[in-house]
């Protein structure tokens, strides 16, 4: 029994004395990593003024910054605006032969600092950003490596508004390309390099949703630009976005189809139902126009035509031709009417004339009149008529015209001006549709130059 109780003591007071060195490593391993930043970073041993060295401690050689960058999100889009919000982690790494440090044989794998002053810095900035921050909850977001070869690795997390010009020709069945650029702000290309980083210098995460927009792909590239002070490095990301067209097909496409076929409704409808006609066709005119305004109210007033331009101009034009075909209705309407009346008039004169002949033939009747003659000259009219009717029936049949034969069993000319626009209208409306999407469906093919 006591001796199981001296070897639990042993025991215990074993794991005591190894904690207690185990503390004491740790505490001397950060001394150690307190010392070596003093060694490199101490007052009078690094000027982070200076920029380091190019490749193999060369001088004259320009500093080589890779850069690559992680995309987390892509918040907006903006037509009006032409611009886009995105966030992102930034990434830059460069060696600088004045921070090399002993390892302590691997255990030391880097150092980490949170202060961007400590060490030299590139002057990288984005030339294509409207507005920008960084990110200070909890914390700062940024740190900076420093590695025992010199390398310093520098990653920051912002988030930036950044232009994006746009062209709105095939508006909303368009491709965009929106660009993020970043150069150097004083230093040239004598001095300082930007390149990609080898391998995947762009990463987006896997979930990026975008509103009304998909990433299709993007584009590394570079964009060195010369000016009168000299020749400056940048690196430039080319997205391509392509637009969702479910939406503008729900929003704007199926609703202005739906009012154009309203308004025909007005071709079915009675002549002499002027405020059901009217009404109908004023109303459908004033939404088309209200969905015009607001889909313009969106976009930037651009010099060119887009195509919504197009299909909201041509569904305006063709509620705006039933109210006018109902105009046409209505005055052939009444010149029917005109026309009725004056045939009942002829019809009336007629009547009377053959009326009073029958009564003077009735008080001629006693009276004496010469015999006629049995043959008729040539130019008797009832020669002449029979002799037409001959001709007539010589003459080879025609064929019949099945659009006036179809056109006869409607009387009056309005009435047939209402059947032709129940058939031309929505004719010219589908050739209309045909040509549209064939148009700028293919064209967006075509004109994909990325």
């Amino acid at each position: 029994m006591c001796s199981g109780h001296y070897i639990w003591a042993i025991f215990f007071f074993a794991s005591l004395c190894s904690a207690s060195l185990a503390n004491n490593a740790k505490i001397n391993f950060r001394e150690k990593e307190k010392k070596v930043l003093d060694q490199i970073l101490g007052a009078g041993k690094y000027d982070a003024r200076i920029r380091p060295s190019g490749i193999n401690g060369t001088e004259n050689a320009p500093t080589l910054v890779y850069v690559n960058m992680f995309l987390r999100s892509i918040s907006k889009i903006d037509d009006y605006k032409m611009e886009y919000s995105v966030q992102l982690t930034f990434r830059e790494q460069w060696t600088d032969e004045r921070l090399k440090f002993d390892d302590i044989q691997g255990r030391l794998k880097y150092l980490t600092l949170t202060e961007a002053n400590r060490v030299w810095m590139p002057d990288l900035f984005f030339s294509n950003e409207k507005e920008g921050h960084f990110h200070n909850i909890i914390m700062p977001n940024v740190y900076i490596r420093i590695f025992p070869n010199g390398s310093v690795l520098y990653s920051i997390r912002i988030s930036l508004t950044l232009a994006c010009p746009m062209n709105l020709k095939l508006y909303p069945l368009d491709r965009q390309i929106c660009s993020l650029r970043m150069a150097s702000y004083g230093w040239t290309t004598n001095d300082l390099v930007f390149l990609w980083k080898e391998g995947d210098p762009v990463q987006v995460v896997k979930n990026l949703h975008l509103p009304r927009f998909t990433l299709e792909k993007f584009l590394t590239d570079y964009c060195n630009s010369k000016t009168n002070t000299g020749e400056y490095s940048c690196l430039k990301v080319d997205l391509l976005f392509k637009r969702e067209f479910s939406y503008y097909l729900i929003q704007i496409y199926i609703p202005c189809c739906m009012l154009v076929i309203v308004s025909w409704v007005s071709f079915w409808l009675d002549q002499g139902a002027v405020p059901a006609r009217v009404s109908l066709g004023v109303t459908t005119l004033l939404t088309m126009a209200t969905q015009t305004s607001g889909i313009n109210a969106s976009l930037p007033p651009v010099s060119y035509t887009k195509a919504i331009d197009v299909w909201t101009g041509v569904c305006l034009t063709f509620v705006f031709g039933a109210l006018l075909e109902f105009a046409l209705v209505n005055y052939a309407s009444r010149s029917d009417i005109h026309k009725e009346n004056l045939k009942k008039k002829r019809r009336d004169l007629e009547q009377a004339s053959l009326d009073a002949a029958s009564d003077l033939l009735d008080t001629d009747s006693n009276a004496t009149f010469a015999m006629k003659p049995l043959v008729r000259h040539p130019g008797d009219p009832l020669a002449l008529e029979k002799l037409r009717q001959c001709e007539v029936h010589m003459q080879p049949p025609k064929r019949p015209n099945c659009c006036k034969t179809w056109l006869s069993k409607f009387p009056t000319r309005s009435k047939r001006i209402d059947v032709i626009s129940r058939i031309t209208f929505p004719l010219v409306f589908a050739l209309f549709n045909l040509v549209y999407w064939s148009t700028y469906l293919f064209r967006e093919e075509e004109d994909e130059t990325f």
